[in-house]
């Protein structure tokens, strides 16, 4: 839910932002020739001649923005001065990008002095609106609305500091549901905040209990404990983050977390929980997946026919998978096997002679035609057309507990091909091989890794020895 709201939040910010960019251009065009504020000269080449650059700049400003990291939560900032000099820095890179782009177009005519006022509009106006978001969603946050609950390893003086900021700034949106700590009892309070057990109880509490990050805040003395603990925490796909004993000697850097001065140390770095990178991988998918869908539409329907008549029972599979955030979900596949009772399907892998499978599905299966109905998965926003592939509920249990940092790969959304897969992990092949290559994935997303694996899984589509 969390995620979601981010996601709404920026698609709703880009929108804003693109108001507050159209709305500084024509404010320029009006000031500058539908009055007589300036005394300048009339309208040389009409409304549209001057508006007509909005196809330009809008991409650009918005781009520009998010490059500039005008689209990374701000919640632990305080203040807009950041923000505004950020602004700033990019309404100035973007009018001189307009400048440039109406030069080589030989738009000589083109008001300067629009231009000037359209700069100054845009940067006013920006710094505006993003003052207003700010200020109310601090006021949302104080109201207890989109709040983000926090477990505290230990009770020392680093935690009991940590829960005052946090009690001290509503604004902040965070709570925190308590402490885990070996020298409190559960009768204790710290701040006015449970002891909810032992550092050995960590796992029960993460499993029994809705959590959005850990804050470890043990003594160096304790460090000890630092890998089982950050273990146990992406067992259960929950972020670890460490505030050291030694944080007043440690300048803050933009790669850490911050809250009123105190560093957090982020032990995964995820591209994908940036909301613009959610965004545009997004509309990757859906500008890939709707052509695709209408395509290979009568390819759908002919697969549908060949499967009815192939063996009885329904046309579509049914699965059960994790996703993003260990959320379950139903995935789809065109069904390559006979009916099955649901129980015993949820505990059998596929093998390469499966006797299961019927002689059409097997076809299907080895040209992984039978994957295409999860292109609805993907419009439902369920899965993604590139990431690690979801398993069954029953397996990523078995798995987290076999396999360290399995849950890692339910930070993101799952996909139809992943990087695992483009490199030939798929089917009965190493489960650790694949999670390597599914946690790179994660921690290194970019829009051009997810095009190289796209069109990887096109070469490999017919020739994938472990397609079965």
């Amino acid at each position: 839910m969390i995620r979601e709201n981010q996601r709404i939040f920026n698609i709703a910010l880009v929108i804003i932002d693109f108001t507050v960019i159209t709305l500084a251009l024509v404010l320029a065009w009006y000031i500058r020739f539908a009055t007589d504020l300036l005394g300048f000269g009339s309208n040389v080449g009409g409304f549209y001649h001057y508006i007509l650059p909005i196809l330009l700049i809008l991409p650009s400003y918005i781009f520009i923005y998010y490059l500039l990291g005008l689209y990374t939560p701000q919640r632990t900032k305080k203040t807009i001065t950041s923000e505004a000099f950020k602004i700033l820095q990019a309404n100035f890179v973007g009018l001189f990008f307009l400048i440039t782009i109406l030069f080589v177009l030989e738009f000589t005519d083109y008001s300067r002095y629009m231009l000037a006022m359209f700069g100054i509009f845009s940067t006013v106006l920006s710094i505006t609106e993003r003052f207003i978001i700010r200020k109310l969603l601090q006021y949302l946050r104080s109201r207890r609305y989109n709040i983000k609950y926090i477990l505290v390893i230990g009770t020392g003086e680093l935690a009991r500091k940590f829960s005052e900021v946090i009690i001290q700034n509503e604004y902040l949106g965070y709570d925190i549901m308590g402490f885990l700590d070996e020298n409190h009892s559960r009768v204790d309070f710290i701040n006015g905040f449970k002891i909810l057990g032992t550092v050995g109880d960590l796992e029960d509490v993460l499993s029994n209990n809705l959590v959005d990050r850990v804050v470890i805040t043990l003594s160096h003395d304790n460090y000890n404990l630092l890998e089982w603990l950050v273990e146990t925490c992406e067992k259960c796909g929950v972020r670890a983050e460490i505030i050291p004993s030694y944080y007043i000697y440690m300048p803050t850097k933009p790669y850490l977390d911050v809250i009123e001065g105190i560093p957090l140390i982020q032990i995964r770095h995820i591209p994908l929980d940036n909301s613009f990178n959610r965004f545009l991988k997004r509309c990757f998918d859906l500008i890939l997946v709707i052509p695709a869908i209408v395509i290979s539409f009568p390819l759908l329907i002919l697969v549908a026919l060949l499967v009815k008549l192939s063996s009885p029972g329904p046309v579509i599979f049914k699965q059960e998978r994790l996703g993003l955030d260990k959320k379950s979900f139903q995935m789809y596949k065109f069904r390559s096997m006979r009916v099955q009772d649901d129980e015993k399907e949820k505990f059998h892998w596929t093998t390469e002679d499966d006797p299961r499978k019927t002689r059409f599905g097997s076809f299907i299966r080895r040209t992984s035609i039978d994957e295409l109905p999860q292109f609805f998965n993907i419009l439902k926003g369920e899965m993604s057309l590139i990431g690690p592939r979801p398993e069954r509920p029953h397996f990523a249990e078995k798995f987290k507990e076999e396999i360290p940092k399995y849950m890692v790969k339910h930070h993101v959304r799952p996909g139809m091909t992943g990087w695992a897969q483009v490199n030939g992990y798929r089917g009965n092949t190493s489960i650790k091989k694949r999670i390597e290559h599914d946690i790179y994935y994660v921690e290194n997303w970019t829009t051009t890794l997810d095009v190289k694996i796209f069109f990887k899984t096109l070469i490999n589509l017919f020739r994938d020895e472990n397609a079965y």
